[in-house]
């Protein structure tokens, strides 16, 4: 294993029991969650965990390696169902490299609305080793990024490039969040079956390595997407207007932060020159110091600067209320992720300054190519925020060390 740092630890973040895992699931806010995959299309959900059981207790079907999370912060390589060629329109990949997600951390403590035990990883680049008869762009051998949500391509949403809210298949379809995300399997795995080749995978361009991209899955376009689509606008009017990035501001939190330094990158790739990122963390600060942006403490919010862009990372009510009331006056606040039930927000004071707020998940296909482009021209470098890497064979023991240290990214390679 190999660590870009040498990083002290911080904090401690412990994994939950079984009992306190499984008893937080009936929380309001965990109850919530559930819910919102149930949104529409419940029978599909329900045919697709039937096929699933069904598959597991088949006989002779073949096995493979796949990477499982289980409550108290258990991981070990277990022996789980080969997934078969989903289909003509469908490829079978093998990842060779996996990144974790900021959610990852948490979820293998036990401390989201996500029920363990499940099968972990959704950020990678894959190898195709197999394609259905009606695949026409992908061919066997083809490196590609595997985008976490699936998608079709072809249903209105997916046209408008809101690959996230894809109508063919249930809400929140996504590889790594078990049951909650459809039971589409996990990248820390031999092999994972991707059901829309030509829809979802894009190749891997020449020259930039498989580790460094690993993260364009789900993280580094979420990043992208919370400036790209404002800063243009924003940097015509004003080349020197501020760019407010706040993650996560508790040391204590479980999330990680490498979408606010992914997203600090971007910025300055996009001609931004006044960057701040904010973190509770020391070694987060201090990373973000090296990719040549700003750092603040979130202890001393007041003198935070007050930025036409805020980007709230924090994944808490109270974090969203700081980060708003540090969004300039015809200003625009995008908040990455948020599964609590309700928020207290001053709406009051974002209509007198006529603040706009976006709230939703990310559509990552759609950007994917945006983002790939940035790599392969050399304005983004994935890379420098990566903490550790490992292969394979030491996922366990390296995932051990993602949940208890401050690691930022880790990255597993095949």
């Amino acid at each position: 294993m190999t660590a870009n740092t040498a990083e002290s630890t911080e904090s401690t973040v412990r994994a939950r029991p079984g009992f306190l895992h499984y008893a937080a699931l009936l929380t309001p806010n965990a109850l919530s969650a559930a819910r919102l995959p149930l949104d529409r299309d419940v029978r599909p959900r329900v045919d697709r965990i039937t096929e699933v059981a069904r598959g597991v207790r088949r006989a002779g079907r073949r096995r493979m390696r796949g990477l499982v999370a289980a409550p108290g912060g258990r991981l070990r390589w277990r022996s789980v169902p080969e997934p078969g060629l989903p289909g003509p329109e469908g490829a079978l990949v093998r990842p060779i490299a996996v990144a974790t997600c900021d959610l990852d951390r948490a979820m293998m403590l036990g401390r989201t609305p996500f029920p363990l035990p499940l099968h972990l990883g959704h950020e990678c680049v894959a190898e195709v080793t197999d394609i259905g008869d009606a695949v026409t762009s992908i061919h066997v051998g083809d490196r590609v990024v595997v985008p976490f949500q699936i998608s079709c391509g072809r249903c209105q949403a997916c046209r408008a490039g809101f690959t996230g809210s894809c109508r063919s298949v249930p809400p929140a379809a996504m590889y790594g969040f078990g049951i909650t995300g459809g039971l589409w399997g996990g990248a820390l795995a031999d092999l994972l079956a991707v059901p829309y080749a030509d829809a979802m995978l894009v190749p891997l361009p020449g020259g930039v390595e498989p580790a460094a991209a690993a993260g364009v899955g789900d993280n580094i376009c979420d990043a992208y997407r919370q400036v790209a689509p404002h800063l243009p606008g924003l940097l015509a009017t004003d080349p020197d207007a501020e760019v407010l990035i706040v993650g996560r501001i508790d040391s204590h939190n479980p999330l990680t932060s490498s979408t606010p330094l992914y997203a600090a990158q971007i910025a300055r790739a996009l001609g931004a020159r006044n960057i701040s990122v904010v973190d509770g963390r020391a070694a987060v600060r201090a990373r973000a110091e090296s990719l040549g942006v700003r750092a603040l403490d979130p202890r001393r919010h007041r003198s935070w600067p007050t930025a036409p862009l805020t980007v709230d990372s924090t994944g808490t009510p109270r974090g969203l209320r700081r980060v708003l009331a540090h969004t300039a006056p015809d200003g625009i606040c995008t908040c990455v992720w948020s599964l609590h039930r309700r928020a207290s927000i001053p709406l009051a004071a974002g209509y007198v300054r006529n603040v706009t707020l976006h709230v939703g998940r990310s559509h990552v296909r759609a950007v994917m190519p945006d983002v790939l482009d940035l790599m392969a021209t050399g304005r983004l470098r994935p890379e420098l925020v990566t903490t550790l890497v490992a292969g394979f064979d030491d996922a366990p023991e390296a995932l051990r060390e993602h949940c208890h240290g401050d690691a930022i990214k880790t990255i597993l390679t095949a």
